[in-house]
C-alpha cells in the first residue's frame, strides 16, 4: 500500500466521525429553532394567564370602590336630611326664643293678653335629637382582611392539578393543552429528539419526580378505548423499546391477548394480570404510598377498587399516561381549590 492509499483509508473514520457531528449538529440546531417557539409560545401563554388574572383583580377593586362610593352616598344623603331637620328645628326654636323674649319685654297689659300663647309657643318646641347611630364609613368592612376575601373569591378561576405533564418527554405523535394537564394523538410532528422524549412508546411523563410522602392524582379517560396509566423509574429508558421498573393498568383494544380487556403490568417477569371490571370506568384515581411501597388504582364514581402493586421502591417515580390510537384526550383532573384560614399554634 502507497502512502496515498494510506492516507485515503485514514479519511474514512474522520469522514463518519464528520457524519455523525453533522447529524448532531443538525439535531441541536432544530433544537435550538424550537426553544424560540417554546420560549414565544410560553410567554403567550403567560402573558394571557396573568391578563384574566389582571382582569379579575381590575373587576374586584371596581367592585369594591363602587361599594364604598355607594355607601358614602346613602349615609351622606342620610346626614344631609338630618342637618336639614336639625336647621329646620334650631330655626323654630330660635324664633320662639326670640318671640318670647319680646313677650317678656311687652306691657303687663299685652302679655297677660298673650300669656296662654306665649305659653304654648314654650311648650310646643321639638324633642331632644337623637344621636346618629351607624352614621360613619363602615372602614373595616371595606378594607378588613381585603387581600384574603380577594384571593378567596379567586379561587373561582384558579385551579390545581397535582400532575402537570411535560412537554420535552412527550412522544411526537402527542399534541397536548396549554395548561399541561390533557394529551390526546395527532400528526407526528417535527420536535427535537431530546434525551427526555420518548421516541417508540406512547408516553408523556409528569413534570415533578416523587420520591417520599403520600400522592393522589385523578386520570379521565373517558370514553378513549386505548389508554395506558400509571408510575415508572426515572431511570426508564426512553430510546427504543424503553426498559426499567414500571407500574401500570391500561386498555388496549386490538390485540389479542389484551383486547378491550383492562389489564395491570409492572416491570417484573409474567406479572401482567387481567382486570375483570365490571364497568369502564370513566375516571381513573391513583394513589401512591412511596414509603409504604403501594400504588393503588381506583374507580372514584363508584369508589372500586381496580388494582394494587406493592413494592419497595428506591428510585423517584414520575407519572405517566398514554393513549395509542384515536383522538379523544386523557387529561389530569385539577383539584378544588380550598382556603381556610388556620388559627397560629
Amino acid at each position: 500500500m502507497d502512502h496515498k492509499e494510506e492516507v485515503e483509508k485514514s479519511l474514512k473514520p474522520l469522514q463518519k466521525k464528520l457524519n455523525v457531528f453533522n447529524k448532531v449538529k443538525t439535531k441541536c440546531d432544530q433544537t435550538a429553532e424550537h426553544i424560540k417557539v417554546q420560549a414565544r409560545h410560553t410567554e403567550r401563554q403567560m402573558k394571557k394567564r396573568f391578563k384574566k388574572m389582571h382582569q379579575f383583580l381590575q373587576e374586584e377593586e371596581e367592585a369594591g370602590l363602587t361599594a364604598l362610593r355607594e355607601e358614602e352616598q346613602q349615609k351622606s344623603l342620610m346626614m344631609k336630611m338630618k342637618i336639614k331637620g336639625l336647621n329646620r328645628d334650631i330655626s323654630t326654636i330660635s324664633n320662639n326664643i326670640r318671640a318670647t323674649e319680646e313677650q317678656l319685654k311687652a306691657e303687663h297689659v299685652s302679655f297677660l293678653q298673650n300669656y296662654k300663647t306665649t305659653m304654648e309657643r314654650v311648650q310646643l318646641t321639638p324633642p331632644d335629637p337623637q344621636p346618629v347611630s351607624g352614621a360613619l364609613i363602615d372602614v373595616s368592612k371595606h378594607l378588613g382582611n381585603l387581600t384574603y376575601r380577594v384571593w378567596n373569591k379567586m379561587k373561582d378561576i384558579v385551579s390545581y392539578t397535582p400532575v402537570i405533564l411535560d412537554p420535552n418527554t412527550a412522544h411526537r405523535s402527542y399534541t397536548l393543552c396549554d395548561d399541561l394537564i390533557s394529551v390526546r394523538r395527532a400528526e407526528e410532528r417535527q420536535l427535537p429528539d431530546n434525551t427526555e422524549r420518548f421516541d417508540y412508546n406512547a408516553l408523556v411523563l409528569g413534570s415533578e419526580g416523587l420520591n417520599s410522602g403520600t400522592h393522589s392524582w385523578d386520570v379521565e379517560v373517558g370514553d378513549n378505548e386505548n389508554w395506558t396509566l400509571g408510575v415508572l423509574a426515572d431511570s426508564y429508558q426512553r430510546k427504543g423499546d424503553g426498559g426499567g421498573q414500571e407500574w401500570s393498568i391500561f386498555l388496549w383494544k386490538g390485540t389479542l391477548f389484551y383486547n378491550g380487556v383492562h389489564s395491570a403490568l409492572s416491570s417484573r417477569p409474567g406479572s401482567a394480570t387481567r382486570l375483570p371490571l365490571k364497568q369502564r370506568p370513566q375516571r381513573i384515581r391513583v394513589q401512591l404510598d412511596w414509603s409504604e411501597g403501594k400504588l393503588s388504582f381506583s374507580d372514584p364514581d363508584t369508589n372500586t377498587h381496580i388494582h394494587t402493586f406493592t413494592h419497595t421502591f428506591t428510585d423517584t417515580l414520575l407519572p405517566f399516561i398514554g393513549t395509542f390510537i384515536g383522538t379523544l384526550p386523557l387529561k389530569i383532573l385539577p383539584w378544588k381549590v380550598n382556603v381556610t384560614p388556620e388559627p397560629r399554634s
